[in-house]
């Protein structure tokens, strides 16, 4: 058996951080409980990626990613969007997660259906405006992420996709 206290306090720092640098990019949501769980550090990659894409498209905006409770895991807003940004983009996040889908379906569905109106009113953070994507890594939807700010819900849902891209979601919504 192995003398841990012979052992280089160096190596005992440096085995870990190998081990966690090392890992594959691949895991990007880890079981509790047997959930799935989004990260908050792959949360916050997909957020830059989708306001990076925006600010290459010539938008400011804000970007919110939930998890499956629909709670924030990390929010973005773009130096000069504008302040109302950060919540349409939490409520679109939140709103896909939700319903488990795309926000602008739901906000088709609602002009084509004016009797699904109370939809829009279930609580205070439902929004149905395009721009809300939900998060689904391998078959399971872990989360929303939202984009608010760009003129128009095509090119938030761009920006949208560039975090999908980078979880590696099932479906990007293309």
């Amino acid at each position: 058996m192995m003398n841990v206290s012979k052992i280089h306090p160096a190596i005992l720092f440096f085995i870990p951080l190998f081990l966690t640098l090392s890992t594959p990019n691949i895991i990007f949501a880890k079981a509790q409980g047997g959930q799935k769980v989004l990260t908050m550090e792959l949360a916050a990659k997909a957020a830059l990626a989708a306001v990076k894409q925006c600010e290459q498209d010539g938008f400011k905006v804000s970007v919110a990613i939930v998890d499956s409770a629909g709670l924030i895991k990390a929010q973005l807003r773009a130096d000069g969007a504008g302040p109302h940004t950060l919540d349409s983009s939490r409520r679109k996040a939140y709103t896909s997660n939700s319903l488990r889908g795309p926000t602008q379906r739901y906000a088709e569905l609602l002009v084509k259906s004016p009797d699904l109106h109370s939809l829009a009113h279930i609580n205070d953070s439902i929004l149905l405006l395009g721009g809300g994507l939900p998060i689904q890594l391998n078959g399971e939807i872990v989360g929303g992420i939202g984009v608010g700010g760009a003129p128009g819900i095509k090119f938030d849902e761009v920006c949208a996709r560039e975090g999908l891209k980078v979880l590696q979601a099932d479906d990007l919504f293309e």
